[in-house]
C-alpha cells in the first residue's frame, strides 16, 4: 500500500528518499546505455549487487528450495539468481517504454487465446487478462497495443511513495487505462471492463483473508477477484504470458485457451495451474522473492 509522503516518520521518510535516489541513478545509468546493454546490465546489477545485498537472493533461494526441494542447494541458488536477473531486465524494459513498443510491434502471438480475444472484440464482450511476475507480461501488453488493442490494467501502488510515483507512469506510457486498486481505480476499472474493454489483472501474489488455493504444490491464499469479475460482466478470462527468450531480449507470446467458467475458486485454481506450469518449466523466470506462501501461517513449526 502506498502512504503519503506528508504522513510518513522521518526515518522512514529518509529511508524511502535514500531507496529510491539509488534506483533512479541505476535506471537513469541504465538507459544511457544503448537498450541491447541496458537489459542484462539492469540484470547484472540486480542479480549480482542489489539482491545479494538486501537478502533478496537468499529468500528467493528458500522459497525455491519449497517448491523444487528435489534440487541441490547449488540448483536454488543459480535458480534465484537468474530470477532476479530476469526482475532487473523486466523493471528497465518498462522504463524504456518507446523500445519495447517498437521491439515487440508486429510480434507473434501464439495460442488458442488470440482467436477467442479477437472473437470477443468482435462481439463487444469483455475480457480479462491474467497473468503473474513472470517473464515479462508488458511485453505482451506491448505487442497488442501495437495491433491497436486498448488493454487496460489494475495496480498495487508500491509502499515507497517517491519510487511509486515515476514507476506509475512508465505502466501508463504504454497505453491503455490504469487504475490503482482501491474504491476509485475498482470503479473505472469495471466501467471499462463493461464497456466491453480488455483488461490485465496479476494474480500469483498473497492476499489476506483470500481463499487458500493450490500454488505450486503448496497451500496459498489468492485472490479470487479475476474470475469473479468474469462471471459478473461476462467476460472472457485469458491466461497470457511474455516469455523471455535465451538471447534475453526477446519473447515468445503466449495466450492460453480461456478458463472455462464455473465457480470463481474453480477457475482461480485452474489459473494457478496454468502459471505454475509456465513457472515449472521456467523457474528461473518467476519472482521468487516474493512472499507467495506465508510459511509460518501454514507450517507453524517452521517459525523462527
Amino acid at each position: 500500500m502506498r502512504h503519503d509522503s506528508e504522513d510518513l516518520p522521518w526515518r522512514t521518510k529518509l529511508a524511502y528518499l535514500a531507496t529510491n535516489a539509488v534506483a533512479r541513478g541505476c535506471i537513469g545509468a541504465a538507459l544511457a546505455l544503448p537498450y541491447t546493454w541496458r537489459v542484462p546490465f539492469m540484470g547484472w546489477i540486480l542479480s549480482r549487487i542489489v539482491g545479494p545485498a538486501a537478502g533478496f537472493k537468499k529468500r528467493a533461494a528458500e522459497h525455491i528450495a519449497l517448491v523444487l526441494p528435489e534440487l541441490p542447494s547449488t540448483e536454488h541458488d543459480r535458480i534465484a539468481r537468474k530470477s532476479l536477473d530476469n526482475a532487473g531486465r523486466t523493471l528497465i524494459e518498462n522504463y524504456s517504454t518507446g523500445a519495447l513498443l517498437a521491439r515487440q510491434k508486429g510480434a507473434e502471438i501464439n495460442g488458442p487465446g488470440i482467436e477467442a480475444l479477437e472473437q470477443a472484440a468482435q462481439s463487444g464482450q469483455p475480457v480479462i487478462l491474467v497473468t503473474g511476475h513472470f517473464g515479462n507480461y508488458e511485453a505482451l501488453r506491448a505487442t497488442l497495443v501495437g495491433r491497436g488493442y486498448d488493454v487496460g490494467g489494475l495496480y498495487r501502488d508500491m509502499s515507497n511513495p517517491y519510487f511509486n510515483a515515476h514507476y506509475v507512469r512508465t505502466m501508463q506510457a504504454f497505453g491503455g487505462p490504469v487504475f490503482a486498486q482501491g474504491r476509485k481505480g475498482t470503479a473505472g476499472f469495471v466501467r471499462h471492463l463493461k464497456a466491453g474493454g480488455q483488461l490485465v489483472l496479476l494474480f500469483d501474489q498473497h492476499v489476506q483473508r483470500a481463499p487458500i488455493l493450490d500454488f505450486l504444490g503448496h497451500p496459498a491464499r489468492t485472490a479470487v477477484s479475476a474470475a469473479e469479475l468474469a462471471l459478473r460482466y461476462n467476460a472472457r478470462l485469458i491466461p497470457f504470458y511474455g516469455i523471455r527468450k535465451p538471447d534475453g531480449l526477446g519473447f515468445d507470446c503466449v495466450m492460453e485457451a480461456p478458463i472455462v467458467p464455473s465457480d470463481p475458486e474453480t477457475m482461480t485454481q485452474a489459473m494457478n495451474d496454468s502459471i505454475g506450469a509456465r513457472i515449472r518449466a521456467n523457474p528461473e523466470q518467476w519472482l521468487w522473492v516474493a512472499r507467495r506462501w506465508r510459511i509460518d501461517e501454514y507450517y507453524p513449526e517452521t517459525a523462527t
